[in-house]
């Protein structure tokens, strides 16, 4: 049987980690700008992050590839990575798809001496904080309005009515956890963010 997330959570507390071994958690609702203030804080300190690749079930897009954008694998796969304790967090974040971050991709960063850059859903950023809440700094993105958020998602030209519905309404809700995080990031223009994000880091990773 599978385990709920907030069952497993109780499993996270045999992971420990090192006062040295940070974590850095991006998160934002769908087309809040997290992706791209991520890629710029990956190329700014490209000698400190390293993007931690999470564990998907849904199937690769585009140029999309296996060990770099994500981890792809079969929902029965990840089900039983979840009963074998290999998530650091997971969730599903749509209906039948399902998120995580390994164990071992965070172990994998460290031994490199670098800081994991998690790029994740507000669930699972607000689970991962509390486990390790000395070790952590995360940065919520915030889009300037739901109506701003919606524009954005239509650019993309992905969305159909049904999932952009889905993904806004998703949104309005997580907005509704900002507070949970170390910083709020208002992006109404990327340039300004792009600044302010590497003003937020950059005292962390120091």
């Amino acid at each position: 049987m599978v385990l709920s997330s907030a069952d497993y959570l109780r499993s996270f507390t045999s992971m420990m980690i090192p006062s040295h071994q940070k974590i850095l958690i991006i998160t934002a609702p769908s087309g809040a700008g997290k992706t791209s203030i991520t890629r710029h804080l990956l190329k700014t300190y490209s000698g400190k992050l390293e993007f931690s690749i999470s564990a998907a079930t849904r199937q690769s897009r585009g140029s999309e590839k296996h060990g770099v954008d994500y981890y792809f694998i079969s929902q029965e796969e990840f089900n039983l990575k979840i009963q074998q304790e290999e998530f650091v967090e997971w969730e599903m974040v749509y209906e039948g798809k399902y998120y995580g971050t390994l164990k071992t991709e965070l172990q994998r960063i460290w031994n490199k001496g670098k800081i994991p850059v998690l790029d994740i859903d507000v669930k699972g950023a607000i689970h991962v904080q509390q486990q390790f809440p000395d070790s952590t700094l995360s940065i919520f993105i915030e889009p300037p309005s739901v109506d701003e958020l919606k524009k954005r998602l239509l650019s993309r030209g992905t969305e159909t009515e049904q999932s952009l519905n889905a993904r806004v309404g998703k949104a309005a809700y997580e907005l509704s956890f900002n507070h949970s995080f170390n910083h709020i990031l208002i992006n109404a223009d990327l340039e300004k963010a792009f600044v302010e994000a590497s003003e937020i880091v950059q005292p962390f990773i120091d």
